[in-house]
């Protein structure tokens, strides 16, 4: 029997209910306009299984940028496109107990990024990408996502726009000193790349359908390449607390500022949630609480 089998609209619309009342402890972003817009009661949630069956509840027609989770994706595009030696001669693997946009401890660290899931190793790996700028980085990245997964992600040019406006003065320095230490070749376009990959939107199905390629073994994508992306999620993919969930849940993740949250299920499908109350370290408070009711209720733990 498929573990999403025993899946029903009255179990999931109950634990969506739940999940509404406990997103009132979080906050909508404030520090980016078009973010801010966000309704922090919109829910939704879709599972891709295995098996083609697909499960979907709540404000499924909601389009959101992917922020930090497209991390995962840039990292697995770089190990299928350049191979993992090069990739981790730019970054490590190790966690950090730092928030996901710490100058402090990328100086500390010495100019080399601790983990492709913040932002110090995001923007390392966006210089990286294949490309003569950002704008054809990110369409042939986009492009190479929508292919491979069958999703439909889109640049969102409004929300790229709000993102521009506000650049985060953290992110410039922590571009800055990657420079100085010989990480960056170019600091205009890595950060042009990256603020323009964490725009790439979608609805809650494209980013499940972007984690069923995680999940499942398929033709295209090597499969060590699939378990470091997993690995990587499992100890680095919620910043700071990803130990916690580790224990708690069990499972690879990978959120976004944006609201965006997907789990990966190997072997038998991914969970994608979309709600944009955070909690104080930048996670979606309803999509966690959510995934961790559903691990339970299933023993979806990849420990056992």
């Amino acid at each position: 029997m498929k573990v999403f089998d025993k899946l029903t609209i009255t179990k999931l619309s109950a634990w969506v209910q739940l999940v509404k009342t406990q997103a009132k402890r979080g906050q909508v972003i404030d520090r980016i306009p078009q973010l801010a817009l966000a309704d922090p009661g919109w829910f939704a949630v879709h599972i891709c299984c295995k098996s083609r069956k697909n499960i979907s509840f709540g404000d499924t027609a909601c389009i959101f940028p992917l922020m930090s989770v497209i991390k995962t994706f840039s990292l697995l595009y770089l190990l299928e496109h350049l191979g993992a030696e090069t990739v981790f001669g730019w970054v490590g693997v190790a966690p950090s107990d730092a928030p996901f946009n710490s100058l402090e401890q990328l100086i500390s660290d010495r100019g080399h990024p601790r983990n492709p899931m913040i932002n110090s190793g995001a923007i390392t790996l966006s210089d990286k990408l294949p490309g003569k700028d950002a704008n054809q980085r990110t369409v042939l990245f986009c492009q190479w996502l929508n292919q491979l997964a069958g999703c439909q992600l889109i640049l969102d040019e409004v929300m790229l726009a709000s993102v521009r406006l506000t650049r985060s003065k953290v992110n410039e320095a922590i571009a800055n000193y990657l420079a100085e230490t010989g990480h960056l070749e170019n600091i205009d376009t890595a950060l042009d790349t990256y603020e323009q990959i964490c725009c790439i939107s979608g609805r809650v199905e494209d980013l499940a359908l972007l984690g069923k390629l995680l999940a499942c073994e398929n033709s295209y994508l090597s499969s060590q390449n699939r378990r470091i992306v997993n690995a990587v999620m499992s100890t680095c993919g919620l910043y700071e607390v990803s130990a916690e969930f580790a224990v708690r849940i069990g499972l690879p993740m990978k959120s976004g500022i944006g609201g965006g949250l997907v789990a990966i299920v190997p072997g038998e499908g991914a969970i994608a949630c979309y709600s944009p109350a955070l909690d104080e370290v930048g996670n979606p408070v309803a999509g966690l609480v959510f995934v961790e009711a559903l691990a339970q209720e299933l023993q979806l733990s990849i420990f056992g």
